[in-house]
């Protein structure tokens, strides 16, 4: 849980304004491929549903991956006849590759998708988005496995989906309940900063995504859904499963090593402004504390199991002085990432030179006890040299938090203590005009690509042209 107030790049969550009918607040994506027996009444009767009782302007996006079928002239047809419908094509296939196109491109603040089966009750629709339209959550996911779900499915998948979701709390730690339901939504000034981390570009997409927006800190809101299954899926659960397993190795690897830049995708704590005027109050100084003493506790049992396994073979100071050695290295990595949040590779050897003179200070100071009490006792028990050890190690611990907090890691703290942004990105454009203004692509037709990540070259693809919606909903052309 983050207690400290320390500003990413993302400004702090505001309400959605209410005015401006005419403009999307919701793109609800569907990838799709091959769909052209189901598309057509899905999208209808999601369209059906959204005026019936959505109270904001949406769009509705069919993104198709690169079907072999009709499905691209269903998808047409369906842009053609309805107002709030557009239609995307990517020449390769992959749901990652097609939400990264169509959410980097889309001008609404809240993007979703849902699969094109409608498994999930759309009832679960407005609940979803609602946390993100009122500012008080970054991503909202459906969940079949929360107690107040209804689920309708067979054994197999059952039982696939609960081991995969085991699989990501052992491995990942992740704490949302359901990663793999197809229903869920996301800010778009959260998409814009967290989809470039994110490398997959098939089914593992979401999943990759959940777990770096969890550790990031940004808040996900859970809505349990009513789930029917569909028996006629195409989705191959081995090669499902041996992706995502694979996913999961990369992600923890990289989350392990600390080589993703998180700390550019954290929202600033307390969005109500009155937390932002508060001043002289010292930035995450509880949170580090808690987790340099965590760091201090295991790092000395360490050091003290380092120092009597080199006593067996070696003096007194020399145990130390190589326990003290490892033990400090351990200690300034674990302090660098968990109580100071310091990410990625970017200053690591400055910030171990640091430790190693900080360690010099704690080597000064245990060496010294320990020439003190072979002074007063020529032949000290192990007794009372750990004793000695310990409260010398106690009084080097305060020294060591005063100096990373000060010396080491000095940038962790004054970004604590500056105040955070208080107002969001200026509103999105309009679509009644040709461009994203914010990004400047041309939204009839863009290269897939450089809209989701400027390093990759997906597909050109032509993105059928929204029609401008009135102000009012009841003057909307309904076919």
């Amino acid at each position: 849980m983050r207690t400290d107030s320390s500003p990413g790049i993302l400004p702090a969550r505001e309400h959605l304004p209410a005015t401006d009918a005419g403009t999307p607040v919701l793109d609800v994506v569907i990838p799709v491929y091959n769909e052209e027996k189901d598309l057509l009444p899905c999208v209808r009767r999601l369209h059906e549903h959204l005026t019936r009782t959505f109270p904001y302007a949406f769009r509705i996006t069919v993104a198709d991956n690169a079907s072999t079928d009709t499905t691209p002239r269903v998808a047409a047809r369906l842009a053609a006849e309805i107002a709030e419908v557009g239609s995307v094509r990517l020449e390769q296939k992959g749901r990652g590759r097609a939400l990264r196109t169509v959410w980097a491109a889309s001008d609404a603040p809240v993007l979703a998708y849902m699969d094109v089966d409608l498994s999930t009750d759309l009832n679960a629709l407005l609940p979803l988005v609602a946390p993100l339209i009122s500012g008080h959550s970054d991503l909202a996911i459906g969940s079949r496995l929360a107690r107040s779900s209804r689920v309708v499915r067979g054994a197999k998948r059952e039982f696939i989906s609960r081991s995969y979701n085991l699989i990501l709390r052992g491995s990942l730690q992740a704490r949302f309940s359901d990663a793999q339901c197809g229903f869920k939504a996301i800010r778009r000034d959260v998409a814009q900063a967290l989809l470039p981390l994110v490398e997959d570009t098939g089914w593992f997409f979401d999943t990759e995504m959940l777990v770096l927006a969890e550790r990031a800190g940004l808040r996900i809101h859970e809505v349990p859904v009513d789930w029917v299954d569909d028996p006629d899926s195409t989705v191959h659960l081995v090669r499902t499963a041996t992706d995502d397993l694979k996913g999961v190795w990369r992600v923890g690897r990289a989350l392990a090593t600390g080589s993703l830049p998180l700390d550019r995708v954290t929202r600033p704590f307390g969005d109500d402004p009155r937390d932002r005027d508060l001043a002289d109050v010292p930035g995450g100084l509880a949170r580090q504390l808690v987790g340099f003493c965590v760091v201090g506790g295991l790092s000395t049992l360490f050091y003290l199991l380092l120092y009597s396994v080199f006593r067996q073979f070696a003096g007194s100071q020399t145990a130390n002085a190589l326990a003290l050695l490892v033990s400090a290295v351990a200690n300034t990595a674990a302090n660098r990432r968990l109580t100071f949040g310091v990410r990625g590779r970017g200053g690591a050897v400055r910030h171990q030179a640091q430790g190693l003179v900080v360690f010099a200070i704690g080597l000064a100071l245990t060496s010294g006890s320990l020439a003190a009490l072979n002074a007063a006792t020529s032949s000290p028990a192990h007794s009372t040299e750990l004793a000695v050890l310990v409260a010398a190690n106690l009084a080097a611990t305060v020294l060591r938090f005063l100096l990373f907090r000060a010396w080491v890691f000095p940038e962790q703290r004054d970004q604590g203590a500056r105040p955070a942004a208080s107002h969001l990105r200026r509103p999105v454009a309009r679509p009644d005009h040709d461009t994203d203004h914010d990004t400047g692509f041309d939204l009839h037709r863009l290269r897939a690509g450089d809209v989701a990540d400027r390093a990759r070259r997906d597909a050109t693809m032509p993105l059928q042209p929204v029609r401008p919606y009135d102000t009012t909903r009841g003057t909307r052309d309904d076919h």
